[in-house]
This record gives structure tokens, sequence and C-alpha cells, in this order.
């Protein structure tokens, strides 16, 4: 991990949303979001940082995330992006899930890569947003671009409301 990775406290219980500071909303949905994000916990991510339409986790490809040609499998790095794309499209604290997603594989991770992904919102217009995801490897090298379109729906993530808007 870089050592300017800030990680969000994850093991302690969201506190109460503060509606007039968008990062602390962000910051809380994020905290109940991994609170049930079985999947992410399973392969190993970390969620390092979120804000307000921006979200970055991090993953290390393990010898059980290769393929047949001994590379990681694009699916892991596919998951990685998707995670990150989902905290960055649920951090305004209204739940929002997946119209369609597409990746552009750059180049093959290997065994012991770790894998850093960079989710940034870039549109947001009711209740459709489009994300785009960086993935770069320890060294830097763009591996993969990924872009996510999103719908929210009903409700909020947290327990409090959204913020009308």
């Amino acid at each position: 991990m870089r050592e300017s990775a800030r990680r969000i406290p994850l093991e302690h219980e969201a506190p109460a949303v503060h509606q007039d500071n968008p990062l602390k909303i962000a910051e809380a949905a994020a905290k109940m979001m991994w609170s049930r994000d079985r999947a992410s916990q399973a392969l190993g991510m970390a969620l390092l940082e979120v804000r307000p339409g921006y979200a970055r986790m991090q993953m290390a490809i393990r010898e059980n995330m290769a393929n047949v040609h001994r590379t990681g499998h694009g699916g892991f790095t596919f998951t990685l992006a998707d995670s990150t794309f989902a905290y960055a499209c649920n951090s305004h604290n209204r739940p929002a899930v997946a119209v369609t997603c597409n990746i552009d594989f750059i180049r093959p991770v290997h065994v012991g890569d770790v894998l850093v992904a960079t989710g940034v919102e870039q549109s947001l217009a009711g209740r459709n947003g489009v994300y785009d995801i960086r993935v770069e490897n320890q060294h830097g090298e763009l591996v993969a671009l990924f872009r996510g379109k999103s719908q929210q729906i009903k409700g909020s993530v947290t327990d409090e409301p959204p913020k009308p808007g």
C-alpha cells in the first residue's frame, strides 16, 4: 500500500450522517457498505479513500487468481474496478446500481501485483451517473480502464435519509 494512502476506519460503527458535510456523508455510506460487502472483503480488497463521487481501492493478485496463462484473471481486475465504482456512485448516500459496465484491459497483471483502482464521477444528472475507474499496478502502470453507468434507486445507503437534491 502506498505510504500516502489513508485508510477509512471501517471497523467502527458509522457515525451519524451530517447532511451538510458531503465528505462525512460519503464516509458514512462507505462504512455502511463495507459492513455488508462480503465479496470485496473475501477477495482481500481494501477501501483506501472515499469522498463524494470518488473512491480508491486496492487488491493484491494472489496465486488462486491466476488464469491458464499464469497471469491475473481479468474477472478479478473487473471486480476490483466494479467494487470501486460501487463505492464512488453510492457516496452521495443514495443507493445506486450498475446499468452498464465496460472494461478495456491494457496490460496483463501478475501474481503478486498490487492493484489500485481509482474511480471518479464524470457526470451525475438526475438519477444517472457515469464513472471512470483507472486500475494501476504497484508501479503506477495502467492495467485497465473501466467505465460504469449507474442509476440511483429509492432509499438511502445509511439509515438516515439522503440530503434533498
